[in-house]
């Protein structure tokens, strides 16, 4: 009988969300590398920006540091054009960006240098986006982090780069681990059930709330298993919007990780169409989800999700911390 964690999530609704991800053709990811055992570990301070999204400081070419959002729903990783500007980066090449609220033709730049762990990362074409839209100097996205796992330690604001080799919180207590597959470079979860309902979940570090398609929304609203709606907008990392609606799903559960309650906003985002994923129930998991659990690890190279369980007093102080503001 496998372990299965209850969380109660109860989010107030703000009235623009900032959405998520954005990936970008052509250059797309490139198959994943064999697994880095040789970076060491580091570990990082994040910084909880505006709608509860996490930077980390990011050095580019010896300057800085910069803050960048960690988003695991990127294929590549993106630089604000004011400081490729300000950093006189070369342009590169044109690409077409997926966002949540369509296709855009964006320009890039060639960062020389960009070093988030002990080992830099060479000759990155990254796309250009304003940082008005991104809330940040930039993104990291999986192309820094496909050999590695990324673990988030909520209670003492640590992001660790890690080789997937290396031993990360597995062996304490209150660990569940949730095996993925891999879909354009992202994990994607289908031992998934919302309200009884089978459903696809994409993990989503960039995205500030869950989105779900119209699919899933149909699925549970015929059915009276969603709570009313309430109007919301999302903004994307080009600045564009898209209409949503703000709901509430009261059971989730992924791989034997359960969560009530979850605010979701349901919406028809380009995302779910870039993934196959518009025709079939389906949910990008974002920060006010994942936020409830201790300690987080994802690991790409290895295709798992781990999760370190909050003890039962502390439950009630974390969903608090979690609240959208």
């Amino acid at each position: 009988m496998r372990q299965t964690f209850v969380a109660i999530l109860a989010l107030t609704a703000p009235a623009a969300i900032f959405a998520q991800s954005a990936t970008t053709e052509p250059a797309p990811t490139a198959a994943t590398s064999a697994t880095d055992s040789k970076t060491q570990t580091q570990d990082i301070h994040f910084k909880n920006e505006r709608y509860d999204r996490m930077t980390v400081p990011v050095m580019l070419s010896g300057a800085g540091p910069f803050r960048f959002l960690v988003d695991t729903g990127a294929d590549r990783t993106a630089i604000s054009r004011e400081l490729a500007g300000r950093l006189g980066f070369a342009g590169g090449e044109t690409a077409s960006l997926h966002s949540v609220t369509g296709v855009s033709t964006v320009s890039t730049a060639m960062i020389p240098d960009l070093q988030l762990t002990r080992r830099p990362l060479k000759g990155i074409d990254a796309p250009l986006l304003d940082s008005d839209n991104m809330g940040a100097d930039g993104i990291i996205g999986v192309d820094a982090l496909r050999s590695q796992s990324v673990m988030f330690d909520f209670d003492k604001e640590l992001l660790s780069i890690v080789p997937s080799t290396s031993s990360d919180f597995r062996d304490e207590p209150n660990v569940i681990v949730v095996q993925a597959v891999r879909r354009n470079g992202r994990l994607v979860f289908t031992d998934a059930v919302a309200n009884g309902h089978s459903l696809t979940v994409v993990i989503d570090t960039g995205a500030q709330i869950s989105i779900g398609n119209q699919a899933l929304k149909d699925e549970l609203a015929g059915r009276g298993l969603v709570d009313p709606a309430q109007k919301v907008q999302l903004q994307s990392v080009t600045g564009d919007f898209i209409n949503g609606d703000y709901m509430f799903v009261r059971d989730l559960e992924i791989g034997g990780v359960a969560l009530r309650n979850l605010a979701i906003v349901f919406a028809d985002a380009h995302t779910f169409k870039e993934l196959k994923l518009e025709d079939r129930p389906a949910l990008l998991l974002g920060m006010n989800a994942i936020r409830a659990f201790k300690k987080v690890s994802i690991d790409f190279a290895n295709r798992k999700f781990r999760v370190v369980l909050p003890e039962s007093s502390e439950l009630d102080v974390r969903l608090a911390s979690a609240r959208l503001r």
